[in-house]
């Protein structure tokens, strides 16, 4: 909160006088000794810490820093008893309210109305006041009054009460009594939508639907279309939400705010194709050129790969460099890995892509067979970003995953090693480490690494699937694995990975009926050649061999190197 400097002996502009004063000393806001005199004058006598109004703010606004709202509470109401400043007094009747202490809050409430009688702001305080005590209508009373302010000042202060209210249900019950249409009637359409959004904030979503759906009859505006279709996407009208969106950009079609967010819902029904064209019709941005290379990326369209990629490529020399790691981007997805090398080489150390854009160089010269060079690239980023955990462990993963795809297993573990010695605690670390130890025939070391992952992030369904897995691949333990990949089952019905993982686990148990089902309904979704390999292998073993024959060759032809492929096929003879 800003203090004003206009009246004279106040406390305000505290902030500046706490560094000014206590530089280096002690944080004992008591002075310990009269200053001393100038030859001539009288000692200055030291304030008792109880009439400091300095001090008492500067403690308050420590303890509010250090989030000990109590003891904030305490020293602001101290404080609004020194000031004659009405806004002294406004602070420490709301840090009261923050800390819940109401008997405080109306304390400094009293002050503030001496010092400043008729400020908007105490009738927002009555009214939050009210309601922790449940006095329904006298918070009705003091929320009626407020929004009679001019300049929608009024409904602003009204949200804040209702969204900080501990009683939703009371809260969403006044907001029906007060926002309605037709005490809204002259309110402009941006108090509508908001009315709205608290009424859906406050889970009343059927009148947040109703003030909505007025909100779009009174003003037929970009705003109230973009909303409406927001609220019908939670509500599973995608049909509706499409209509208004399109309504919504006729009205505003340079509003990218809008294509984004009738594009995120377009993507999320699987049509990424439409994403990207609906993004590309109206004006570009940094954020609506890399949405719609993610679009066409999973579209996997490779005509809209290119005519983005030109259209980048068209754009003058210095949006060209600023976007370089996108277009490198673009250029891997049409596989011109050459020309993608070059563009990841022009971002510079100081973009915020200069570290993926490294990343991918090392790959890319790994591709090329200069392995070495690629490693290399790999330890120098490791030295570069050593202050920066996040980047640090992709550096080290980074390493592993290139010496694991030469086959270098012992090494990449030993990379994953020490690694784990300098970030010891870093789940990514230990949760790729155990996926690679398992993968490589070291399951006790994935089991450890895997419990520990769980013991840093309990209820983390990934690893929690993955020790499920572990376990059953090991052919072990497998009442825990069966019950720690039920877990993950609850959480994620439809993930592929844990349904063939659910699939697995029975197939180890011996229910080979009930690990077809799981293991077909986990190819459906994603016939890799690891979901291939488990369910070829239960088909086989039922005697089945023609159909599991079948299975092995269309996961063969797709990925012909995939490991669990190779050494089932291998395992049963086909």
């Amino acid at each position: 909160m800003k203090f004003r400097a206009d009246r004279g002996g106040t406390a305000t502009g505290f902030v500046l006088a706490a560094a000014l004063l206590l530089g280096g000393c002690t944080a004992t806001p008591v002075r310990k000794a009269a200053v001393a005199a100038q030859p001539g004058q009288a000692a200055v006598a030291p304030t008792p810490l109880e009439k400091d109004l300095l001090a008492r703010m500067l403690v308050g606004e420590f303890a509010l820093g250090k989030a000990d709202l109590t003891a904030s509470a305490q020293s602001y109401a101290h404080a609004a008893a020194l000031s004659s400043d009405p806004q002294v007094a406004a602070h420490a009747t709301r840090v009261a309210l923050a800390a819940k202490d109401w008997k405080l809050a109306r304390e400094a409430l009293a002050r503030w109305r001496t010092l400043k009688p008729d400020d908007p702001g105490q009738t927002q305080v009555e009214a939050s006041l009210a309601l922790s005590d449940g006095e329904v209508d006298q918070a009705y009373q003091a929320l009626a009054r407020l929004i009679n302010l001019p300049d929608q000042q009024g409904w602003r202060l009204l949200g804040q009460v209702l969204l900080s209210a501990a009683d939703k249900a009371s809260a969403a019950a006044l907001l029906r009594r007060l926002a309605t249409p037709l005490s809204l009637a002259k309110a402009p359409e941006e108090t509508w939508i908001a009315m709205s959004q608290l009424a859906f904030k406050l889970e009343t979503k059927p009148y947040s639907r109703e003030l909505a759906d007025a909100a779009l009859k009174k003003f037929a505006s970009a705003p109230a279309y973009g909303w409406s279709a927001q609220l019908a996407v939670d509500e599973g009208d995608k049909a509706r939400a499409g209509r208004d969106y399109q309504q919504a950009i006729q009205r505003a079609p340079k509003d990218i705010r809008l294509r984004a967010a009738y594009a995120l819902m377009l993507g999320q029904q699987g049509d990424n194709r439409a994403a990207a064209k609906l993004l590309a019709d109206g004006p570009q941005d940094d954020y609506s050129y890399a949405a719609r290379a993610a679009y066409v990326a999973r579209a996997n369209d490779k005509s809209l790969i290119q005519s983005l990629y030109d259209e980048l490529k068209a754009r003058p020399a210095e949006e060209r460099a600023a976007r370089a790691h996108l277009l490198g981007q673009l250029a891997e997805m049409l596989e011109q890995k050459a020309v993608a090398l070059s563009w990841y080489e022009q971002v510079s150390t100081d973009e915020e892509d200069w570290f993926a854009s490294q990343v991918r160089i090392a790959v890319l010269v790994d591709d090329q067979g200069k392995h070495e060079q690629a490693l290399t690239l790999a330890r120098e980023l490791q030295q570069r970003v050593g202050d920066l955990p996040a980047a640090l462990g992709d550096a080290f993963l980074l390493e592993a995953e290139l010496l694991a795809k030469r086959d270098q297993h012992e090494a990449a573990q030993a990379v994953y090693t020490r690694a784990l010695k300098q970030m010891p605690d870093d789940t990514r670390l230990l949760y790729a480490r155990a996926l690679h130890a398992a993968a490589n025939g070291l399951p006790d070391r994935a089991e450890a690494d895997l419990r520990r992952v769980l013991e840093l992030k309990p209820g983390d369904v990934d690893a929690t699937n993955a020790l499920g897995y572990t376990l059953a691949d090991a052919n072990r333990k497998l009442d825990e694995a069966l019950g720690l990949i039920e877990r993950a089952l609850k959480v994620k019905p439809d993930d592929a990975a844990v349904v063939d993982s659910y699939g697995w686990v029975l197939y180890r148990r011996g229910d080979l009926a009930g690990a077809e089902k799981a293991l077909r309904r986990a190819f459906e979704k994603q016939s890799d050649g690891e979901i291939a390999s488990h369910l070829g292998e239960v088909l086989w073993m039922q005697g089945k061999h023609e159909e599991a024959r079948a299975i092995f060759e269309q996961a063969r032809k797709k990925d012909a190197k995939n490991k669990a492929l190779v050494e089932a096929m291998r395992r049963l003879g086909v």
